[in-house]
């Protein structure tokens, strides 16, 4: 099949395209199952490095994935590119991509919520937050309001609107499409009012009041991770990963304990979202603040999105923030520099102005929107619609019309889909690359006599970050220590196999103050004493569960 990053694939031929893909460069990409959804659907989670320098567990890796919220379908775009960034980076023998792939492995989950994502894409979709496991009330019963779907079978989700005297809005007198608070200056006092309503149908309607109770179908799943869990979060689940889907992604990431960089993709807003998303900057070690700035500067660059941490900047109310997401926990639970990408800000593609860091709550400014509909007409036909009657079964006379928020507000059109996506795969291998590395540098063995020798490695971290990635992992005593083994000698006075402690990688060296003097924090010597007949070879094993592996052999001659 032919894709070009312009549309949203749904499950089957995402499926096909993995496989395919794979299948093409069976040399350095597998697919596996990692898990299934709550409604069958297997889960894929893509491996792609180069077998021939290690297997992918003995390097360095960088994780994303991606739509683990139903609608938010750029991300798995998103997810799909950076596979095809790298195979076909290496197939075209790309420097850097060979370098990355020869060096670090890459493991990749295109879609966390198979379900919800299918929904949301289906030819009469219906939008949930994220599985379509009915909760809390697990009977599926809804009590009175309005549930959202499509009611006039055109394929779209939108808005309804009633007149009302007493309504709170009035049509732009520029644009009728968009809709504007009747206090706003440009609102005209004579006006037609009306009421907004989600489109959808009514549960038990009492002909005169619209309760708008969240849908049997309320889960959150990026609120149902173990970080800071809590059961006022609306949206959490009955307990931390109790949802088949965050289940296996925990244990599968738990389980690739070489993983060093970790990034969930989502939409909207145009964001580079970091940890904390419960506690202050201060609370954070300062070490951790600087190197996310460091890394959040070059994301910026080459990316162009802001970055901005969850609790400080987006929380609107700090006496109730939100628990329980994908980057804390991979950043509390496991010490990884966590990203959330919220891919896409229609206000800056229509103004050339950055939506403000609280557009979830109070959404775009009237101006904003305005442009944004225009913008849409040229950009991305069909995202804005006039409003058309219909007969509701239960509010009678209605209008159904406005902005189509899947198409224009939360995803980026098909005509942008690409471009937006495509340098977020750079900024993955440039995380990547920024992981600790074990290399060894020194192998020599040194006779003391008889049969007797000193055998004598010196092993670095030749990573941007230290061994232990970041100071929460390394005050939390979440990694274990570079270990060296040596075998094919008897060794003498001590085991073959050592712990030797921690790493620092280069990024210590601009930690220093502006000294100028570095020393050696990133590197340690290694020293055995053994027997062994002359001529003959002796293997030493140096090992991180992040950092990778490296090994050599010494003649003892």
């Amino acid at each position: 099949m032919s894709y070009n990053f312009d549309r949203f694939l749904r499950y089957d031929e995402m499926t096909q395209w993995l496989q395919k893909t794979v299948a093409t460069h069976s040399g350095i990409a597998s697919l596996e199952q990692y898990g299934t959804s709550h409604e069958g659907r297997a889960l894929w989670l893509v491996t792609i490095t180069n077998p021939a320098t290690g297997a992918h567990h003995t390097k360095p890796a960088h994780w994303v994935d991606a739509n683990i919220h139903s609608v938010e379908a750029t991300g798995s775009v998103a997810a799909l590119y950076l596979i095809q960034h790298l195979v076909n980076g290496y197939a075209t023998s790309d420097p850097a991509i060979m370098e990355a792939l020869n060096t670090r492995t890459f493991y990749i989950v295109p879609r966390v919520n198979p379900d919800g994502a299918e929904a949301a894409l289906s030819d009469s979709p219906r939008y949930r937050r994220s599985s379509m496991r009915a909760w809390p009330w697990t009977d599926r019963h809804m009590w009175p309001g309005l549930e959202s779907h499509d009611v006039n079978g055109d394929g779209k989700v939108l808005t309804m609107r009633i007149k009302d005297d007493h309504g709170a809005w009035v049509e732009h007198p520029s644009d009728s499409r968009v809709m504007i608070p009747c206090e706003h200056a440009d609102a005209p006092t004579s006006a037609q009012r009306y009421r907004l309503i989600g489109e959808g149908t009514l549960h038990d309607y009492d002909g005169f009041t619209i309760p708008t109770p969240r849908a049997a179908e309320g889960l959150d799943m990026n609120r149902n991770f173990p970080a800071g869990w809590n059961t006022s979060t609306t949206g959490a689940g009955d307990h931390p990963m109790s949802e088949p889907e965050i289940d296996a992604l925990v244990r599968a990431l738990s389980s690739r304990t070489n993983v060093c960089g970790y990034n969930a993709y989502h939409t909207s807003g145009g964001f580079l979202l970091r940890p904390s998303s419960m506690v202050t900057d201060s609370q954070l070690p300062p070490r951790d603040i600087w190197t996310y700035k460091q890394l959040g500067a070059k994301g910026t660059a080459l990316t162009t999105y802001p970055v901005y941490s969850v609790f400080e900047h987006l929380t609107w109310d700090k006496s109730d923030p939100m628990s329980g997401a994908a980057d804390d926990w991979a950043y509390e639970h496991l010490g990884l520099y966590g990203w959330t990408t919220e891919f896409w800000d229609a206000v800056a593609m229509a103004t050339n102005e950055r939506s403000s860091t609280d557009v979830w709550y109070v959404g775009p400014t009237v101006e904003q929107e305005l442009a944004v509909a225009k913008w849409s007409d040229t950009h991305a036909p069909g995202s804005y619609l006039p409003w058309t009657p219909f007969n509701h079964p239960q509010l009678g006379e209605v209008e159904i019309g406005g902005a189509d928020d899947f198409r224009i507000w939360t995803n980026a059109p098909s005509s942008h889909l690409k471009a937006e996506v495509a340098p977020h795969a750079e900024f993955a291998v440039h995380q990547a690359m920024l992981s600790p590395r074990l290399q060894i540098l020194k192998s020599e063995a040194i006779h003391l006599g008889g049969n007797t020798w000193r055998v004598d490695v010196g092993i670095a971290n030749t990573g941007w970050l230290p061994t232990f990635v970041s100071e929460m992992a390394n005050k939390k005593h979440l990694t274990l220590p570079v270990t060296a083994e040596v075998s094919g000698a008897t060794t003498v006075g001590s085991p073959a196999r050592v712990k030797l402690g921690q790493l620092e990688g280069r990024s210590t060296f601009a930690l220093n103050g502006g000294m100028r003097n570095d020393g050696t924090p990133d590197r340690v010597l290694a020293s055995w004493v053994v027997q062994g007949a002359k001529g003959s070879t002796v293997t030493v094993v140096a090992q991180h569960q992040r950092a990778g592996r490296a090994e050599c052999t010494i003649t003892l001659n």
